[in-house]
């Protein structure tokens, strides 16, 4: 056992950078202006579309069943994401080498349980659908307190993997260990963080074949089943399809990341794995926006709610410059709006 007296908890930034042969650039270069200027551009959509659906979540009671308030879970994984990935932006590059090692500690941590987080979460949505398809299902019968808990157990478990390697799991006392990639964490960690991820998507894949194929086998009898709801096929196989999407989205924006992560863990000295690091993040980084992009493209209801939202901004925005260019026909009897059964403020059609 390592004693106090070999740790570096006072070494600064750059020590542990030229330990583990990492460049730590003292001026912006050219790949960190692109790399900045891209990041920050993919943080900003992340947010504002996982806010939208979030928001869309929240305002359509129609979604307030188990699977959306998973998706919302997941929005809101991919939000954690965008403002940990935002906070990465605003301290890399030369200013990378004036964080504490509490700081860098920090913004490793923020990543990490976003990741975290996402991963599962979308374990969580897998075994939810498993659930409602084989109970034959529109909608897990899932109690609202249970759905809570396990969200919250989700957050919790990602909160304590995000803080693990800050308190325990890094290489301050063993230089030896340190990380290429992130070079105050101990290689191990990355390694089993990277097998942990992979081990979860095969479990992923597992479930949705089976899901797959219960469905298509069911689909081929429906017409024998005249008790079965008359839209369970449509629903169950957009439901389906759209978290297949998500789940193969993530994986391809994420592999990458992962498969670097596990060749740095297991120490490869001939893998170029500092070449990629940032653009593999990049790419981890885009899946945010993907899983919202994918909701408006699969769910209808999704998309009509997306419409309602944007509209009701854009109304309030020529209603407010109405009132400042022209006061005296705010009451005119042109403009009417509408509110419809859910509370939710639309248009009248005869406009």
């Amino acid at each position: 056992m390592v004693s106090m007296g070999q740790c570096y908890y006072n070494e600064t930034i750059g020590f542990f950078y030229n330990n583990s042969g990492k460049e730590l650039s003292s001026h912006w270069r050219p790949k960190d202006v692109v790399v900045v200027a891209l990041g920050l551009t993919v943080s900003v959509l992340v947010l504002l579309t996982n806010l939208l659906v979030i928001a869309a979540i929240a305002s359509n009671r129609r979604f307030h069943q188990p699977i959306y308030y998973l998706l919302g879970n997941l929005a809101a994984a991919d939000l954690f994401a965008g403002v940990a990935y935002l906070f990465l932006m605003f301290h890399t590059g030369p200013r990378t080498a004036r964080l504490s090692v509490e700081g860098w500690f920090v913004r490793q941590g923020l990543l990490d349980t976003s990741l975290t987080a996402s991963v599962a979460t979308l374990l969580a949505i897998a075994v939810e659908r498993h659930r409602s398809v084989m109970a034959v299902q529109l909608h897990s019968r899932l109690p609202h307190g249970r759905v809570v808990m396990l969200i919250v157990g989700v957050w919790v478990a990602a909160l304590g993997l995000g803080l693990l390697p800050a308190h325990f799991w890094h290489c301050l006392c063993a230089l030896d260990r340190c990380s290429r990639m992130a070079p105050l964490l101990s290689r191990s960690y990355l390694a089993v963080w990277a097998l942990s991820s992979l081990l979860v998507f095969l479990l992923m894949v597992a479930v949705y074949t089976r899901i797959f194929f219960y469905v298509r086998r069911r689909v081929q009898r429906m017409a024998e089943h005249v008790s079965c709801h008359p839209r369970y096929r449509e629903t169950t196989l957009s439901l389906v399809k759209t978290v297949v999407i998500i789940l193969g989205a993530f994986v391809v924006c994420w592999t990458p990341g992962q498969v670097v992560l596990l060749l740095d863990g297991l120490g490869c000295k001939s893998c170029n794995v500092l070449a990629v690091e940032k653009y593999f993040l990049l790419l981890a980084e885009a899946n945010s926006l993907v899983n919202a992009v994918v909701y408006s493209c699969r769910d209808a209801e999704m998309r009509r709610t997306f419409r309602r939202l944007l509209c009701c901004l854009c109304l309030r925005q020529s209603t407010h410059e109405s009132a400042r260019y022209m006061p005296s026909t705010r009451t005119g009897a042109s403009t009417r709006i509408m509110l419809p059964e859910n509370g939710h403020p639309l248009m009248d059609s005869t406009l």
